[in-house]
């Protein structure tokens, strides 16, 4: 539902305190259409996994639940600096340009595709005032005019952020569950923000699966290697 007056505020507030773009630093957005265009001019083509070349975003040493996956690119500079501020400044503007970029990445989607946020953690929902995934999605979904469902949420509050890989996959495998009925004839798209180990996506595609996907895609905001 939408709540009229954080809406109202963000409003107000964008007037006083205009958006500065993440990239270049010019006032109007939380990232420009010049920023955007240097970002989806050259697209992410590599595994989302190991990052080897793949045209379809996984490689074939990987036997994954998706059939595809898009990254908007690398999250470094300017949208390292966009999805920072969505994350932990609260930049709910950000969203909007978040989408926008998810937006001119993916191909044309299937007319039965239904769009589904990773869930975020409660803890996250409570700091931030918002569902930062839930927003995109949201976002997304009317711009390409595709319906949302919450078909997975949250097991527990685990966080990976500063996890490494090894306990990554193993908080992953207990994280989420679905909720909600799946239809085998529908192209399910998870929205996710950065893709680090995969982790989290596989798991939540394994899902999916599982209860009866038979077409799933990723489409992810970033890509950050584990350092």
């Amino acid at each position: 539902m939408l709540n009229v007056k954080n809406t109202i505020v963000d409003a107000l507030l964008s007037v006083v305190a205009p958006h500065l773009c993440s990239g270049c630093g010019q006032i109007g957005s939380t990232f420009c259409d010049n920023c955007k265009y240097d970002i989806v001019s050259e697209p992410y083509s590599e595994c989302i996994i190991c990052e080897m070349p793949a045209d379809l975003g996984i490689c074939a040493d990987h036997k994954v639940a998706f059939n595809q996956a898009w990254v908007v690119g690398v999250r470094s500079d300017g949208l390292q600096r966009l999805i920072g501020g969505f994350k932990f400044r609260n930049m709910k503007a950000s969203a909007i340009d978040l989408a926008d970029l998810l937006d001119r990445r993916l191909p044309v989607l299937p007319s039965t595709s239904v769009l589904v946020p990773v869930p975020t953690a409660t803890s996250h929902i409570r700091e931030r005032g918002y569902d930062h995934m839930l927003l995109i999605a949201n976002r997304l979904g009317i711009l390409r005019g595709t319906p949302t469902s919450q078909l997975l949420i949250r097991n527990n509050s685990l966080i990976q952020h500063r996890a490494g890989r090894k306990q990554r996959f193993i908080q992953a495998k207990t994280a989420f569950k679905v909720n909600g009925r799946i239809r085998p004839e529908v192209t399910y798209v998870i929205i996710d923000d950065v893709i680090t180990t995969g982790a989290t996506i596989i798991q939540a595609a394994n899902l999916l699966k599982q209860a009866g996907a038979v077409h799933i895609w990723i489409a992810a905001t970033s890509r950050q290697p584990l350092d």
